[in-house]
């Protein structure tokens, strides 16, 4: 997901994931420069993927087996 927002003129952007159950990461927040188009500059994208990769890791290893464990209390 991502939430873009203007504000005096300038464009921010915060990037989040919901994709795991009762945890919300926030990937990358910025404020976008570029005057042309609404394109996320590739870098930009990059540096979202890696977090997404990290955000999954420290999920499943301080989260996922947590959630399971209850649900089956």
């Amino acid at each position: 997901m991502e939430i873009v927002q203007d504000f005096d003129g300038d464009t921010y952007r915060a990037v989040y994931t919901i994709k795991f159950e009762e945890v919300v990461y926030v990937l990358h927040a910025f404020q976008k420069k570029s005057k042309r188009g609404i394109e996320t500059p590739k870098q930009d994208i990059e540096l979202i993927e890696m977090r997404l990769k990290r955000a999954k890791e420290h999920y499943e290893q301080h989260y996922k087996n947590q959630l399971e464990k209850d649900q089956h209390e």
